[in-house]
């Protein structure tokens, strides 16, 4: 489990009219280094205010009994780390030496409550330094990740480049090559067509129209001979007298 670091502005229980100021509080949780099974919580406004509790599994256990949330260890530990960074954090200051840190990951699911105790002198300076610490070790771990993503992003831009230069230069060397033989297609084309057009003129011509006129192969009136002219129908006339 990752230290994990929050803000959250503290309440207080007391009654409204002696309220003070609210005061802005940063908390951190984390695994403590003598009992990795163990969670420390630290609360600190880094003036007078300073709260902590170190929990063992045990006590853990017997939160997660308490609250109702079951499955495996590793599936609490999950609830309470999404909790925590829900942004549905209260600080409860209880008095002058205990507060109370609540995480809820959803509304209507399980809270967490634990309860911490007032540091003071020594301990108190402590524990700020230790989360002051903590917080530089986070800063400079997200500035070496920003670092080498940025990194990662000028070489993928490199890349990139290179490969559109080279896609170019590709696209360059087969425009060379394409570009004579689309020009002799083209010029194929050209002379196919020019040949079509001018067999078409050709057949389009007066002289050849005149050839094929339609109206040029008439036959033309002919004579007809004597022997097949129709012979003309009616009475005979004849001067000779026959002697009755």
């Amino acid at each position: 489990m990752q230290p994990l670091f929050g803000r959250v502005i503290a309440e207080s229980s007391a009654p409204p009219q002696v309220t003070a100021t609210p005061s802005e509080f940063l908390f951190q949780v984390h695994l403590d280094q003598n009992d990795l099974s163990s969670f420390r919580f630290i609360a600190t406004d880094f003036k007078s205010n300073t709260f902590q509790a170190v929990k063992s599994r045990q006590q853990m256990e017997d939160l997660r009994d308490n609250i109702g949330i079951g499955g495996s260890w590793s599936e609490f530990v999950d609830y309470i780390v999404a909790s925590l960074k829900s942004g549905d954090v209260k600080l409860i200051i209880e008095g002058a030496s205990s507060a109370k840190l609540i995480a809820q990951k959803a509304k209507g699911m399980p809270r967490i409550s634990i309860l911490l105790g007032k540091l003071v002198d020594g301990a108190a300076g402590e524990a700020m330094a230790n989360i002051s610490l903590e917080l530089y070790k986070e800063f400079k771990d997200i500035q070496s990740s920003l670092a080498e993503e940025q990194a990662n992003k000028y070489q993928l831009k490199n890349i990139v480049a290179a490969e559109q230069e080279k896609n170019a230069n590709l696209q360059k060397q087969l425009d060379m090559v394409l570009l004579p033989r689309k020009h002799k297609s083209q010029k194929i084309i050209d002379s196919k067509n020019s040949d079509s057009t001018s067999s078409m003129v050709s057949q389009d011509s007066p002289d050849k129209r005149a050839t094929y006129n339609p109206s040029s192969t008439k036959v033309p009136n002919r004579v007809v001979p004597v022997h097949r002219r129709s012979k003309v129908r009616g009475a005979i006339l004849d001067d000779t007298e026959d002697d009755p």
